[in-house]
């Protein structure tokens, strides 16, 4: 059995010498983007011819010497040509890192990561026009692991799966003159493009950028959303920074602040959209950095009092009026007391005028206090307390 092997770096020169071991395997040639590609010193090594690619992205026809039974692809980044396919007599087979048609594209490991694929696997499929597309000569597959990354699958279970399975049609090519052909079907298919990472030139101990998402859910409550929301979020490598959760008259309601690597982004907001398919309304925004504008300031207001109808729109109209910011605003009702009557609570973070003094602030909230009956504090110091009628 001839080969000709096209491949580069570690799995390439890994599979050149599992083959070299199996009995009746010889190769008429190993092509490699450069001569100082791993593969190409362990071929050299081997005394075995090597052919190194004029363009990286295409092997011609010259390539291939004749005679080679099966051209082998172990991690090649260059389309094999219908010249160089044509000079093999069974063609050629390749390695692909996910269960084809699945993942079509150069990065089949990352994007079963970032999809939250339960179960990875590799093919090797016949070389032929088109993206990944040819038919399956075998296949295997493995669990994906929580919290693993890209390349602890790879190194893990897919390389060594690739491996196999590259030797193990090999065997069939040699003892029966034939490769095992499936069709792949394109319902199925979906793409995995290359994941473009911006280039930034900073200190090495500069943090990375990152892009805050604003997300909002709700939906009938039941167990089990915030694990939805956590492991989403960990699988595209975002932090979980800030966030409220509440259960409201049976609805599960809430709002988390994301910080998402740049290149993630998209791929985070599809997949949180996809539980909208479990019942659930998905809202979401890209926010830009949280300072405070020029000419405010953040000041904690607090207030309690019993329950009574109107406390909130009177309180966000004053603070309207004074061109006052809600930043963040918190309210709570409590249970009723031996009388009967319930506590009302807000805490919330706004953003003062510089202009509006806490003073003035105090003077335009203490007249809601006394009409209200309420209790309201400011950065911790108290406005007015009124006891209840």
């Amino acid at each position: 059995m001839k080969c000709a092997l096209v491949g580069s770096r570690y799995f390439g020169a890994t599979v050149f010498e599992a083959l070299r071991k199996e009995a009746g395997v010889e190769f008429t040639a190993i092509v490699v983007p450069a001569l100082d590609d791993r593969l190409a010193l362990a071929a050299q090594a081997a005394g075995v011819p090597v052919h190194v690619l004029a363009d990286k992205k295409i092997v011609p026809g010259d390539a291939i010497p004749e005679g080679t039974d099966l051209i082998v692809a172990a991690h090649t980044h260059a389309r094999i040509s219908n010249e160089a396919l044509a000079r093999s007599r069974l063609g050629g087979v390749g390695y692909h890192p996910s269960l084809l048609p699945r993942h079509r594209g150069i990065a089949a490991v990352e994007w079963t990561i970032l999809e939250g694929d339960a179960i990875a696997g590799g093919s090797v499929y016949h070389l032929a026009d088109g993206w990944d597309a040819g038919a399956i000569a075998a296949q295997d597959w493995c669990f994906v692991a929580r919290g693993e990354s890209a390349r602890e699958l790879w190194e893990r279970a897919l390389a060594p799966m690739g491996l196999d399975l590259l030797a193990r049609v090999v065997r069939h090519a040699r003892d029966h003159g034939a490769l095992p052909a499936h069709s792949q079907d394109p319902r199925f298919a979906t793409r995995a493009p290359m994941i473009r990472r911006p280039v930034v030139v900073a200190d090495e101990a500069a943090p990375s950028p990152t892009t805050p998402l604003i997300v909002t859910i709700i939906g009938p409550d039941r167990p089990g959303i915030v694990r939805l929301l956590s492991d989403r979020a960990q699988r595209h490598g975002a932090s979980w920074t800030t966030g409220q959760m509440s259960r409201l008259a049976g609805e599960f309601a809430g709002m988390v602040h994301f910080e998402v690597p740049p290149e993630y982004v998209d791929a985070l907001a599809e997949a949180l959209r996809g539980l909208e398919s479990s019942g659930l309304r998905v809202a979401i925004a890209r926010s830009q950095r949280g300072q405070v504008p020029s000419g405010l300031r953040g000041v904690s207001l607090e207030l309690s009092g019993d329950d009574r109808i109107g406390i909130v729109s009177k309180l966000t109209d004053i603070l309207a009026q004074r061109g006052v910011s809600i930043e963040h605003i918190q309210t709570d009702l409590g249970g009723p007391d031996a009388s009967g009557r319930r506590t009302f609570r807000i805490a919330a973070h706004v953003l003062v005028p510089h202009a509006l003094a806490n003073d003035e602030l105090q003077r335009s909230l203490g007249a809601l206090a006394q009409e209200m009956l309420i209790d309201i504090a400011i950065d911790d110091r108290h406005i007015g307390v009124a006891t209840a009628a």
